[in-house]
């Protein structure tokens, strides 16, 4: 299959340049739609109960606040004669706007709960017509001068979030790219040797990005699509550019020094280094189809786009850019900076001392790096989880404003009450019964309802907006707490309000932050068994099929695990426990749910696609009759160069994203960027040799009926490719193993 691959890209390169120009220019046109078609939400479980509960909310009571007005004086107070008229102005015209349906002033009513315990604060509650992050832009545009000589307006809220995401994210792609993008090709061109090759893998990069994006743009057209999904496109974009470039030119480099033909050389990198590329990105793709899984549209939308930057970053990788290197011949070499006297050798001189090293003293060299991994991954212990709210947004921002300020200065706000609705008739008697019973619960400041507001299971009066809490045949009550919503008091309290009895015939339904919050994490936390046993499967499956080993897949999936839990304890010192918070501007929080799991998918399958690099080259050397550890050395030797520089110019690009001001995307970036560093290394490096020399003759070892099975399905070339020809700095074929340690 790979031969054909080969031949065809080297007998129509030209065809093929062409076609890809024009799929290329295509792509772009649709590709650019798609920034309007993407949302920012996508954190909940729409089947959950509390996302019923917001629906219910939503259709009978108008739902809840979408924006806050949040009126800040700045001397005096907001019950000043001159403060009380202007504010009372403004928020008149912000009712009378046509994108509101509603808009309630502290001027207007007098709650409590609208105006600060310091008095230098007051909020106007707006419900908004549309559910549009546009339209929400637009209706803050028209009252961005609202602000006066007496006090400023600062808008906030959930859709506000939205809309401040959307801004943050795009200022912090650019800055990202802005910073990556240069050092990559400075990084590009010293690996390369070449201003020519060092080009490629930005052409392939470009390339997959405009494809995934006109990917995304139909799809964002069928469903719900997460803005953040652009995030992802980009870095993993260049990323796998970089992997696979570095992959195919290095071998067919390696090959025309050999003495092959251009035609040869080309088709017998496909053969070789194509045939990587498609196992690897058939583990990330597998990796990456696993989000799919789980019902938050945040977590689907990095399927869609990572799926589609592997498979078109294959598909150009193995096709086009053959093609492509047909054409340039020894002009890939083209470009030389004068300070290279010689293009890169494809053999690392240091990565085959590294491996002799480890695989002559194999327990010595791996007890001291298991040691660190397990000491790394301790913090998972006491890890905590969340979903995000307006605090991973910077302070400079207005929701993030706003939100500090209810948090600190508004303890009656019940924005973040837990909501709770029961449907059917509902005598006056039965809703105050139900409501000061709840009142009574720990950590219950005071229940809102119908009949009036109820606190220590006693009724205080009836609230200005008790009209607002109930129908004829649906009540709600408002579960009023000073604990945060994020904190385990407060998702506490939504399972004893679960299990605390209704009214008679009823079945109460929560809902609010805290219940969004709990139901999130158990839509993730009861999939992640079988989340962790499709990766594990696939993974198995295709690199059994890659190698004829049982062993080598089980080998693959502890050390990458024991990696990955090595740096999640890293991202919860860091971003839990608040290790670096100040230098990189972010506020410390529980760890966001969906962005782990995206993490571990991400780093998992990056992880895999080294895996395959250095064990592809193992296995050829393998199958080319060198003794075991002369095939973990020649292998480590011609692929660690390979596969460090792949993963430094990788986490350049992921690092970047710590530059930004969204912290679960920084919490991403950083965690992406070491994991893939401390893969590289330490796995890769140490751990990937020590163990195959420990493994020893069982490395290659399956059970007779799984060989008769490999050799049916195991993809491969019919014929094994000849050796290339000696060169003096390739191993011995036989030489004496030491003993073990």
């Amino acid at each position: 299959m790979f031969t054909a691959i080969g031949r065809f890209a080297a007998t129509r390169a030209r065809w093929i340049l062409v076609v890809a120009l024009l799929a290329l220019i295509a792509a772009g046109a649709v590709g650019f739609t798609v920034f309007t078609k993407l949302k920012p939400e996508g954190f909940s479980d729409p089947a959950a109960e509390s996302s019923q509960v917001q629906n219910v909310i939503d259709d009978e009571f108008g739902g809840q606040v979408d924006v806050v007005a949040m009126v800040s004086v700045k001397d005096g107070s907001v019950d000043d004669d001159a403060v009380r008229a202007d504010a009372t102005d403004l928020a008149e015209r912000i009712g009378d706007d046509p994108a509101v349906t509603e808009a309630i002033s502290y001027w207007g009513t007098g709650a409590p709960s609208l105006r600060s315990d310091d008095g230098r604060h007051g909020m106007i509650a707006i419900k908004l017509e549309q559910d549009d992050i546009t339209a929400t832009e637009e209706f803050a545009e028209r009252f961005a001068d609202a602000s006066t000589a007496e006090y400023d307006v600062y808008f906030g809220g959930p859709k506000m979030m939205s809309v401040d995401s959307r801004t943050q994210v795009g200022k912090d792609l650019a800055l990202a790219e802005a910073i990556a993008v240069p050092i990559i090709l400075v990084l590009l061109v010293f690996a390369f040797g070449s201003l020519v090759a060092a080009s490629l893998p930005l052409l392939i990069g470009a390339a997959t990005v405009f494809g995934t994006f006109a990917a995304l743009s139909g799809i964002a057209s069928a469903t719900d699509v997460s803005i953040y999904s652009i995030n992802l496109t980009t870095a993993l974009s260049l990323g796998l550019a970089v992997d696979y470039a570095l992959l195919m030119v290095s071998r067919f480099r390696e090959e025309l020094s050999s003495g092959r033909s251009i035609e040869d050389a080309v088709v017998r990198t496909v053969q070789t280094a194509g045939r990587t590329i498609v196992f690897s990105a058939l583990t990330v793709a597998v990796a990456l189809a696993v989000l799919m899984i789980f019902p938050l549209f945040f977590l689907r939308s990095f399927a869609y786009s990572g799926i589609g930057v592997v498979l078109i970053a294959m598909l150009t990788s193995v096709v086009v850019l053959p093609a492509l290197l047909k054409v340039l011949g020894y002009r890939v070499n083209a470009g030389k900076l004068p300070w290279f006297k010689k293009t890169p050798s494809a053999v690392s001189p240091f990565w085959r001392r590294v491996a002799s090293a480890v695989t002559k003293r194999p327990i010595l060299c791996s007890l001291p790096v298991i040691a660190v991994l397990v000491l790394g991954a301790l913090p998972v212990l006491k890890a905590e989880f969340g979903t995000p709210d307006d605090r991973v947004l910077p302070e400079s921002t207005q929701t993030r404003t706003v939100g500090d300020t209810i948090r600190t200065q508004f303890p009656d706000d019940n924005s973040r009450a837990i909501q709770v609705v029961v449907t059917g008739l509902l005598p006056p008697a039965d809703v105050a019964d139900y409501a000061g019973r709840l009142s009574t619960l720990p950590d219950v400041s005071r229940v809102e309802s119908s009949s009036g507001v109820f606190v220590d299971g006693a009724s205080r009066g009836v609230p200005p907006t008790s009209a607002a809490m109930g129908k004829p045949e649906v009540q709600r009550f408002a579960v009023i707490t000073e604990d945060d919503a994020r904190s385990a008091n407060a998702q506490e309290l939504v399972h004893t309000i679960r299990d605390t009895p209704g009214p008679v015939g009823t079945d109460p339904q929560v809902g609010g932050s805290a219940a969004t919050l709990v139901d999130s994490k158990e839509a993730i936390g009861s999939r992640l068994p079988l989340a962790g046993g499709l990766i594990a499967l696939s993974t198995f499956i295709l690199l059994f099929l890659f190698t004829g080993s049982v062993l080598q897949p089980i080998r693959a999936l502890v050390f990458n695990v024991l990696g990955l839990s090595a740096t999640i304890g890293v991202l919860v010192m860091i971003f839990q426990e608040g290790w670096l918070a100040d230098f990189l501007g972010f506020t410390p929080m529980p760890l966001d749910t969906s962005m782990l799991m995206l993490f571990f998918c991400i780093a998992f399958g990056l992880s895999m696609d080294y895996e395959v690099f250095v064990l592809s080259r193992i296995k050829e050397g393998h199958d080319f009759g060198l003794d075991r550890r002369a095939a973990v050395v020649d292998g480590l030797s011609h692929t660690g160069r390979i596969v460090s520089t792949a993963a430094v110019l990788i986490a350049v690009n992921f690092f970047a994203f710590g530059t930004g001001g969204v912290s679960f995307l920084q919490m991403f970036g950083i965690g992406a960027g070491l994991a893939i560093m401390v893969d590289a290394t330490l796995i890769r490096g140490v751990l990937v040799p020590a163990g195959m020399r420990l493994l020893g003759r069982a490395a290659w070892w399956s059970p007779k009926p799984l060989r008769v099975l490999h050799d049916k399905v195991g993809l491969s070339e019919s014929a094994p490719p000849e050796p290339p020809a000696p060169r003096a700095e390739s191993p011995v074929r036989r030489e004496k193993e030491p003993a073990l340690d």
